[in-house]
């Protein structure tokens, strides 16, 4: 009960700041350094003329999850059977076109493919927030308005250079944008214009959103002569015993292939690891008492992506699916 009290008070609190002439001014300053920063008069008006800000989206940024979802939960709700029905059909769908843009950005399709389907269902589900005004409340409220006014400028600059209406900006109530879930910084960055019409469109255009998200992780190093990691089984005693492995569980002991053997690794169905000498680590997502993984340097691409675990494996799963 006290908790919900404190969310409403917040809530409230924010909301009596609307009428403020501190917002106003606000926004007189960041017109300024927008229109300093090579951002257009009309670009600006389109964007922020009667502007609101939304309360839903500090409530969103202030929540607390009720409850932790285990590592198995996490991977039964993101990785379903269904879900991995469905990227194995859309693979095929766009075969040839994934072929080509894996192909030009060094990216095995699949994990395009996996990326799409993770973070929008496969584009069905973009989020129900218009960018502008999600960035100017989050940008405004301070917790942390240095990083949001950054992404709002970058914003306004994918208006100003043509890809997207102000009005037809839609994405989370953080930010992230189109199929592939971009922020503006992201997408200044990384977003590709793959049909060569002038607009890089990873809300509408599937050549730009799957060459986008090539590109994105080509840009952080991927490497397409290997995969992303795998399953493991540990040894029941000896020196990689799941104990003592916790051990080496820490995010920096990096290991060849081989040497990983010699501890009495092994793939998850008991057979040997490869011997390639590939460098990979340990990540036990759910800590002793769960899964274990070897991952490899592209697992540190998906994480250049989305910086957890789950997310990070789950995007493996998904992608082995489609093998």
């Amino acid at each position: 009960m006290h908790r919900i009290i404190l969310t409403l008070v917040c809530i409230f609190s924010f909301s009596t700041a609307y009428a403020d002439a501190d917002f106003d001014k606000w926004l007189i300053d960041l017109r300024s350094d927008a229109l300093a920063d090579g951002i257009s008069s009309k670009t600006l008006d389109a964007a922020l003329t009667d502007i609101a800000l939304i309360p839903r989206v500090i409530e969103l940024d202030r929540s607390q999850p009720e409850f932790t979802l285990t590592f198995a939960q996490y991977l039964e709700r993101v990785v379903p059977v269904s879900r991995q029905k469905r990227a194995q059909a859309r693979r095929e769908e766009h075969r040839a076109m994934l072929d080509e843009i894996g192909a030009k950005y060094g990216v095995q399709p699949r994990f395009v493919v996996a990326l799409w389907g993770i973070e929008t269902d496969f584009g069905r589900v973009q989020g129900g927030f218009k960018v502008i005004p999600a960035l100017v409340t989050l940008a405004y409220d301070g917790r942390r308005s240095k990083f949001f006014r950054k992404e709002l400028m970058d914003a306004l600059h994918i208006i100003e250079d043509g890809h997207i209406s102000a009005a037809n900006m839609n994405g989370s109530w953080a930010g992230a944008m189109g199929q592939s879930q971009f922020m503006p910084s992201s997408f200044r960055q990384y977003a590709q214009d793959y049909n060569n019409d002038g607009k890089k469109d990873i809300w509408n255009t599937q050549a730009d959103v799957f060459a986008s998200a090539a590109n994105y992780l080509s840009s952080v190093g991927w490497r397409s002569d290997m995969t992303w990691g795998r399953l493991v089984s540990l040894p029941s005693d000896g020196i990689a015993s799941p104990s003592k492995a916790m051990t080496l569980h820490d995010n920096k002991t990096k290991k060849l292939l081989p040497e990983w053997s010699k501890l009495g690794i092994k793939s998850a169905d008991g057979s040997a690891l490869p011997t390639r000498p590939l460098n990979a680590r340990l990540v036990m997502p759910d800590g002793a008492d769960g899964p274990a993984y070897l991952v490899y340097a592209n697992y540190e691409a998906i994480l250049r992506w989305n910086r957890s675990n789950y997310f990070a494996i789950a995007v493996g799963t998904l992608a082995d699916s489609m093998r």
